[in-house]
């Protein structure tokens, strides 16, 4: 599979990097190659302070790049070398308990390879590749100093071999140094440079097969099969390698301390039991930042739905403060409102009247062409109506009288040509006790002529 590349976007929180969800499918997806073709996780287990292989009689090996080295407290690796890194502290090879280091051939600096120990005192192998034990070299030297003259040996010194005067007489024995070896007058020991197993050294380029390392303390960059860790930091060496942390079976990456990611999460299903804390949260296109939920991809919708038979409930912890909404809302289906349904076109109560108040020296305007309020028993009260448009106002009551009446000294003004019409009476003043004009109204579909009379 070719590498997954997340897309982070033209810049930091800019929106148009991958969705998260798309960017751990990614993750995953590279992840999944990456585990089943690392033998980290499957080959090598590190468990506390135990590194082990996990191949059946398998070697474990750390190996050092180039000319590099491993060192571990003062001792380093190389190649074939064990060597102490430490100024002037001894180099210390020791057994635990009663074990034995076994050498199959040992070679000090130079000279004849050691390929064992002979326990023969009288030393008649004479082999130039083998030691002898002290008890058998206290037995040779026993039996030689038997046999020769007092004051023969007269001191043993530092220097570059046996010099003096033949097999009597005066002789000088000169002990000789080499590598790993101090030798003088008075003792001979190995240096600094000589691995001990008490002592403190370093090993530089040196190579441990299938080592079972205790509460090892490493300084420096160590790399472990693509993995380097250094100080406090655990990264992948491989270049655009990812770095996986993974439980086993059931078991999960815990992370104990607060964890702060620095540049984009991609994650599938997040599963939390406390409070999640961050700036900005990005899921799928939705953002949730500061107190605000937004769709962040170009012209999407912000839909808010409840499962089942369950309902979006906005509440506020203040409740002197209501909530406020900003910009259209559109709403598909039926709305209620406390009393009120807004169904369809209908506006209705649930429960009591309905009230509707502008403010003071406002109107209250149903605009539209021939537009008809309708009700089948309605009861109006019309207050400060200055004009009243209507093709009949009659009472439905029966028998009911209908009163147009009027404030003060004002008038019933009848003023259309059509229903009603005020004329005069030929036009000249009439003559007591004639009627000076009339008024026409149609009543029941016929029209009728009202006269009236000057009281003036």
């Amino acid at each position: 599979m070719a590498q997954q590349t997340i897309n982070i976007g033209s810049s930091a929180n800019d929106g148009t990097g991958d969705p998260l969800r798309t960017a751990f499918d990614k993750i995953n997806l590279n992840f999944d190659e990456l585990y089943g073709a690392s033998p980290f996780g499957q080959q090598i287990t590190i468990s506390g302070n135990e590194i082990n292989s996990n191949v059946s009689n398998a070697n474990l090996k750390l190996t050092a790049s180039g000319t590099g080295a491993i060192e571990m407290e003062g001792i380093q690796i190389r190649d074939n070398h064990i060597e102490g890194i430490r100024s002037n502290e001894d180099l210390h090879i020791d057994a635990a308990g009663t074990g034995t280091i076994n050498l199959t051939n040992l070679k000090l600096a130079t000279g004849a390879t050691v390929t064992g120990i002979l326990d023969e005192d009288n030393m008649s192998t004479d082999s130039a590749t083998q030691l002898a034990t002290q008890q058998s070299i206290k037995a040779y030297v026993d039996t030689q100093v038997a046999t020769v003259p007092t004051g023969d040996i007269t001191s043993v010194v530092a220097g570059d071999g046996l010099t003096g005067g033949g097999t009597t007489g005066d002789v000088t024995l000169n002990v000789v140094g080499g590598t790993g070896i101090d030798a003088n007058a008075n003792d001979i020991a190995i240096d600094s440079t000589v691995v001990t197993l008490t002592g403190s050294q370093t090993l530089t380029n040196k190579t441990l097969t299938n080592p079972t390392i205790n509460a090892a303390t490493m300084t420096g960059a160590v790399a472990i099969d693509g993995v380097t860790i250094d100080d406090n930091t655990i990264k992948a060496n491989a270049s655009n390698a990812d770095l996986e942390l993974d439980g086993s079976g059931s078991g999960a990456v815990k992370v104990l301390a607060n964890a702060t990611v620095v540049g984009t999460l991609t994650t599938a299903d997040i599963t939390n039991t406390n409070n999640i804390t961050t700036t900005q949260l990005d899921a799928d296109g939705v953002r949730l930042k500061d107190n605000k939920i937004t769709t962040f991809a170009s012209n999407a919708n912000l839909e808010l739905a409840a499962a089942g038979t369950g309902v979006v409930d906005v509440q506020n912890a203040m409740t002197t403060v209501g909530q406020t909404i900003t910009g259209n809302v559109a709403i598909t289906g039926r709305a209620d409102v406390d009393n009120l349904r807004l169904d369809g076109n209908m506006l209705s109560a649930t429960t009591g009247g309905i009230t509707i108040t502008p403010a003071n020296d406002q109107n209250v305007t149903i605009s539209g062409t021939n537009t008809k309020l309708t009700a089948a028993e309605a009861n109006f009260t019309l207050m400060e109506a200055t004009t009243v448009r209507a093709d009949a106002i009659a009472n439905d009551t029966s028998d009911g009288d209908l009163s147009i009446s009027t404030q003060g000294t004002g008038v019933i003004d009848l003023n259309t040509a059509t229903q009603a019409t005020v004329g005069s009476a030929g036009g000249a003043s009439a003559l007591p006790g004639q009627p000076t004009g009339y008024i026409k109204i149609k009543i029941a579909g016929t029209m009728r002529v009202i006269p009236f009379y000057d009281e003036s």
